[in-house]
């Protein structure tokens, strides 16, 4: 569409500037420019161009002169005074130019007129002339190759030729034309018929015709493309396939060409009279072929049609008829089994021919014939088996034709033969693979069946194994070129494994494609100190930062406050776990620590730092003499009883009060409301501990017995057995019968005296005056009974309540109450006991509670010390009675007596 617009606005130009150039039209009012010796010129060719003003039409009076000008294009070429104008000019290029000639009048410039001319060449001779019918009911149409362009108008004729007169004729105008379709129809009627043909080209600078091109019918006619192309399988068997086309009538002979879909190269093949249709023999199955078929209509003569319309089809299924390639490893996971996985890879499609559904692995006991059979999709099986057992493995794979061929392979330990073990293993990387090798395995290497090469990307720690790849090499290899699977840096481990027979050795190592220096440095993550020594822990670098092949480690430390060099120790790589001993340092010094890795590119970016500080430990013999002597010390100490003593009254005092047993309330008890006798006492407290003896004056506790009597009252008197009756703890009389649990009856008290006695106990007021080691205090020795222990206040043992007829002295006298430093009692808690009432009887004395006739304050759990409820505000004088119930008892021991 373009090139047509083109040649229509080329066209419209020429024909406007032929009219102007003939003068039909007079656009050129003013004057007149001429073009010598023509408007149309030759490449190199100089041109006269003279400017002319006609009558009457020069500037107006009022101008100074009559001035022309000649443009070229807007560059200024020539002017003149006057009224005419004449330039010659050269040198102009191909194609067409244009002068513009103007009449300067004061200041502005009045067109005068203009002239186009047009810079050439001569057409070529046409080259290639060949004429082409499409087909049997095609048109005639040729081509030729016009040559160089003559930027002039130029005319192209084709004519064509029969040998019996007849003539064809047609012409272009484009200069630009290189095509004609001549309209015509040739028939199969004139085949021996002749034709010529001949193209002309003109224009105002010359013409040129091509040489003659004579053809026959045959020789010009393209046959169409075959349509209409399909295959058929016979039996649905890739065996016996036929491709079928539809043709031309005139056809003679056909070529076909075909190939897998993923090739570039094509297989072709000619026939003669196929009359569209051709059995094809060696195409394979399952595969996705392409089909083109050409035809021509003689065989010798003629031109190929176009190539048809690609089919494009898949061949039917074939039973497999290739090999599984199987590998596998071992694990021991007990005493008694192992687990075996198998791995196979794909078979390519030429060998699976068609595609693999499933795969049969069977596993099979040597000795006891057992049989296990699985199916798996997968390309990898997994098993438990017995371990003292021989184990055989074959795997086949299914497709919808048959199965392959099973591969079997013998169950045996792949790295125990010592004998075959191939020697000094070592991996290269070369451009994107790494080239193995390895040396046979010395005195053995005659029966080394075959050596596998098996590799893996190393995840140390990694729950999840990477995919494991190998590949057999024939015993007479000493080296491989690994590259299924390899990613640059990456480290793989690599293992070599001779095999022969059901024995196997291996051997390993380490490669990598491509490296770098890692990253990133090991973590530091644990340090533990081992007898003047560090164990380092670390962790393992990421895969990603590895960068390749981890070669060393290197152990950098030095002391935090020294600028001093650091020291280091390069160890090699190992598997995790990652940890190392360095010894030879300084207890008590500060250390910094960290690491780097190496790789074969160089070394990493220093990991974390930690501090650490050797303590050390002290010798055994040191802690020994110094716990000897402390022993020594202490026994040295506790054998003077003085510092005896005092230890114990300090554990005492610092005993809870809590930790003592609750006391009970003597108003409770049924002995002492049964016999209610009253007498007043004064016990010295120096029989609660009398093994407790101080250096310090202690505080007299003044402890009042009070016997209410129904019968006369008496005074007590001193048991004549009370001291050959032994002690307990703390000063305690014990007896021979306190085995028994209920004191004695009364009637052993009142054989004498014909009456009972009720005895009851209470604390008196420590008396100012009294003091210790008294002696009159031993005039008053009543039973250890009968004073208050852990176990009660009420006396266990009635048998040794002294008689009156005893004869004792008085107690204000004789018994001065002695001071403990340990009482049972609290300090705050001891105060004086009173008497509120005229008498005193046992149902009001109570202890802890509040208002009654005696209180001690302090004993009730819970109750803080208060003040008695009596009227008396101001202590007693020492040795002056002061309360109605002191009175009363001395009136009692005066009837008494």
């Amino acid at each position: 569409m373009a090139h047509t617009v083109r040649v229509c606005y080329l066209a419209l130009i020429f024909i406007v500037m032929s009219l102007l150039v003939k003068g039909k039209i007079d656009v050129c009012k003013t004057g007149d420019v001429t073009v010598k010796p023509s408007y149309v010129i030759s490449l190199g060719s100089a041109v006269n161009i003279s400017c002319s003003l006609k009558l009457q039409q020069d500037c107006p009076w009022y101008s100074r002169s009559d001035k022309l000008i000649l443009y070229m294009g807007n560059r200024r070429i020539d002017s003149q005074h006057g009224h005419s104008l004449s330039s010659q000019v050269s040198g102009l290029s191909l194609g067409t130019t244009l002068f513009v000639c103007k009449l300067a009048c004061s200041n502005k410039e009045i067109p005068v007129c203009g002239a186009e001319i047009s810079v050439g060449v001569v057409p070529e001779q046409p080259q290639n002339l060949s004429c082409i019918q499409k087909g049997e009911r095609g048109t005639v149409a040729c081509t030729w190759d016009r040559g160089r362009d003559t930027h002039l108008y130029t005319t192209y004729t084709l004519q064509l030729n029969e040998s019996n007169n007849l003539t064809w004729q047609k012409q272009c105008t484009d200069s630009y034309c290189d095509y004609l379709d001549l309209g015509i129809t040739l028939t199969p009627e004139s085949l021996e018929s002749s034709y010529v043909a001949k193209v002309t080209a003109i224009n105002n600078l010359g013409s040129a015709s091509s040489f003659p091109s004579t053809f026959t019918f045959m020789d010009i006619v393209r046959p169409l493309p075959p349509w209409d192309i399909r295959i058929k399988f016979v039996n649905a068997s890739v065996s016996r396939c036929t491709l079928q086309w539809r043709d031309e009538d005139l056809v003679l002979l056909n070529r076909l060409r075909y190939r897998p879909s993923n090739s570039r190269s094509w297989n072709m093949v000619n026939t003669t009279n196929a009359k569209g249709r051709h059995d094809l023999l060696d195409l394979k199955p399952f595969m996705e072929y392409e089909f083109q078929v050409s035809s021509k209509l003689h065989l010798y003569k003629g031109i190929w049609s176009h190539w048809s319309e690609a089919l494009r089809i898949q061949t039917p299924e074939e039973e497999p008829n290739g090999t599984l390639d199987v590998w596998y490893t071992k694990q021991s996971i007990g005493y008694n089994r192992q687990q075996i996985s198998l791995f196979w890879k794909n078979l390519s499609v030429s060998e699976a021919r068609g595609r693999i559904l499933h795969y049969q692995v069977t596993l099979l006991e040597v000795a006891g014939g057992k049989v296990t059979q699985n199916i798996t999709e997968h390309t990898s099986w997994t098993w438990v088996i017995p371990r003292m057992k021989k184990w055989a493995v074959a795997v086949s794979a299914v497709n919808s034709k048959g199965s392959s061929l099973p591969t079997r392979i013998n169950i045996t330990d792949l790295c125990v033969a010592e004998l075959l073990v191939p020697g000094q293993v070592s991996a290269e990387s070369q451009g994107d693979n790494i080239v193995v090798t390895w040396e046979p395995p010395g005195k053995a290497a005659s029966v080394v069946r075959e050596y596998v090469v098996e590799w893996r990307e190393l995840h140390p720690g990694a729950i999840l194994q990477p995919p494991l790849n190998w590949l057999q090499s024939p015993s007479y290899n000493v080296s491989a070129s690994i590259s299924e699977n390899i990613k640059p840096y990456i480290c793989y481990e690599i293992r070599v494994h001779a095999l022969s027979g059901d024995q196997g050795g291996c051997n390993s190592t380490r490669g990598n494609s491509k490296h770098k220096a890692p990253l990133s440095g090991p973590y530091i993550n644990a340090i533990t100190e081992k007898k003047r020594s560090i164990l380092i822990s670390w962790d393992e670098i990421p895969v990603q930062e590895q960068m390749g092949c981890i070669l060393h480690y290197r152990i950098y430390w030095k002391e935090s406050d020294s600028n001093s060099q650091p020291q280091l120790c390069e160890i090699p790589y190992k598997a995790p776990p990652n940890s190392h001993l360095i010894g030879n340092l300084q207890p008590r010094v500060t250390y910094i620590l960290w690491m780097t890795a190496l790789t074969a590119a160089g070394e990493s970016p220093q990991g974390n730092e930690r501090d650490f500080c050797l303590q050390g430990k002290a010798k055994w013999s040191t802690f020994v003499a110094l716990s000897i002597c402390i022993g020594i010390i202490m026994v040295g100490i506790f054998s003077v009883r003085y510092f005896r003593q005092k230890v114990f009254v300090l554990l005492a005092a610092l005993r809870p009060q809590w930790c003592s047993r609750q006391i009970p309330d003597p108003a409770n008890s049924t002995w002492a409301k049964k016999y209610p006798i009253v007498e007043k006492a004064q016990l010295p407290l120096d029989r609660l501990l009398t093994d407790w003896s101080t250096s310090e004056e202690p505080e007299p506790l003044v402890i009042n017995e009070v016997l209410h009597q129904v019968a006369p009252v008496f005074r007590l008197a001193l048991h004549p057995k009370w001291p050959d009756k032994g002690r307990g703890v703390q000063g305690h009389y014990t007896s021979e019968d306190d085995s028994a649990s209920s004191p004695s009856p009364p009637s052993a008290f009142s054989g004498e005296t014909g009456q009972l006695v009720d005895l009851y106990k209470v604390l008196g007021s420590r008396g100012s005056q009294s003091k210790p080691g008294n002696p009159a205090s031993s005039l008053m020795d009543l039973p250890v009974d009968y004073l208050p222990t852990h176990e009660g206040y009420l006396p266990s043992n009635i048998d040794y309540l002294p008689s009156r007829e005893a004869p004792i002295t008085d107690p204000l006298e004789e018994l001065e109450p002695q001071h403990i430093s340990l009482s049972i009692f609290h300090s705050s808690s001891l105060h004086p006991l009173t008497s509120c009432g005229e008498m005193l009887t046992l149902d009001r004395l109570k202890m802890g509670a509040a208002p009654s006739c005696f209180e001690w304050p302090g004993l009730t759990t819970g109750v803080p010390p208060t003040s008695t409820a009596c009227p008396s505000t101001q202590p007693p004088a020492p040795g002056v009675a002061t309360s109605r119930c002191h009175h009363q008892l001395e009136g009692s021991q005066a009837s008494s007596a």
